[in-house]
């Protein structure tokens, strides 16, 4: 006899009896019937989470659109409130000092003609200034434009321009330039705006660099250790060219520097000294250059035209 599995049901009204087979076609069904709804009843559920989820995601989309908005106005305001202090404490301090100004006028149109070497004024005009600051630009131009000052700074000159025997080869011959003794890697600067002609090795010179600036002139600088500049290279006054060395024939540490004008070597001593002071002393030191064809040229001729007139004008009684 098979083994049957029975469940007994015991109620007011009696006892009965079921076997595993009847229990099964009524659990089974109903399990099924169940597993439908909750299955049916979680999918609706999950579509309604997924559109709710959607929606938030869409209002957090916009909630930050809005609040990055809001932000980037209140930067501008703040930007804007910065800019309007700003405009206002320069306004207030422009205020301030054109009374300053004002009251300094005479004193600093007086240190400009100091400045210049020009004669002292008893009063001045808005035309007497013009022509101060005139004056004054042309004769920057002119020192940007043609080599003046030294070279390289804390430096004794230690080989003048002219004649000498030669420390290497013991032969006389015709120094074209001037000697700085310096240690190796002091910095060398350009003495005029230009451009770079050659940098690099050349015999004798060791590591040069030459330079092609305004009216004809050129700059050598010789027996470098260092090169900071290269062939066609822009250079403005002052810019670090180079680092003195030893490089070449050379006896010692030194800068050589010689000043050109159209292949024909100058004297560099009177070049030195020249400043915005003692402008016109170039015109009867340096003669081997023909300084007269430079008045027909902006903006020396200004100068020229302009100043010996407002002087007289300045000095007679009836200004």
């Amino acid at each position: 006899m098979r083994n049957k599995l029975i469940v007994t049901l015991t109620t007011v009204k009696g006892s009965r009896q079921y076997t595993l087979n009847q229990v099964a076609r009524v659990l089974v069904p109903a399990f099924m019937l169940m597993a439908m709804l909750s299955f049916f009843v979680s999918n609706a559920l999950l579509v309604k989470t997924s559109d709710d989820l959607a929606i938030l995601e869409e209002d957090h989309q916009v909630l930050s659109d809005q609040y990055e908005t809001i932000l980037g106005t209140q930067q501008l305001y703040v930007s804007e409130l910065n800019e309007l202090s700003g405009t206002l404490a320069l306004l207030q301090e422009e205020n301030y000092r054109m009374g300053e100004l004002n009251a300094n006028l005479d004193e600093t149109l007086g240190g400009l003609e100091s400045m210049l070497g020009l004669p002292a004024s008893d009063s001045y005009t808005p035309e007497r200034a013009e022509v101060l600051k005139s004056t004054a630009a042309q004769r920057l131009f002119l020192l940007h434009n043609i080599p003046n000052g030294v070279p390289i700074q804390g430096s004794r000159m230690t080989g003048r321009f002219g004649m000498r025997t030669h420390p290497v080869t013991r032969k006389k011959g015709m120094h074209n330039g001037v000697d700085f003794g310096a240690a190796r890697g002091t910095e060398v600067y350009a003495t005029a705006d230009g451009v770079v002609e050659f940098s690099g090795r050349q015999n004798g010179f060791g590591k040069l660099v030459i330079m092609q600036h305004s009216f004809g002139f050129k700059t050598y600088f010789a027996h470098l250790d260092k090169l900071n500049v290269e062939a066609g290279d822009l250079v403005a006054k002052g810019q670090l060219i180079a680092h003195s060395g030893n490089s070449g024939r050379s006896t010692g540490p030194h800068l050589h520097y010689e000043i050109r004008r159209l292949y024909t070597a100058i004297d560099p001593a009177p070049f030195l000294k020249w400043n915005i002071a003692n402008f016109d002393t170039i015109f009867t030191d340096v003669s081997s250059v023909k300084w007269a064809s430079l008045k027909e040229m902006y903006p020396l001729n200004q100068a020229a035209v302009q100043l010996p007139s407002l002087l007289k004008a300045t000095d007679s009684p009836e200004t």
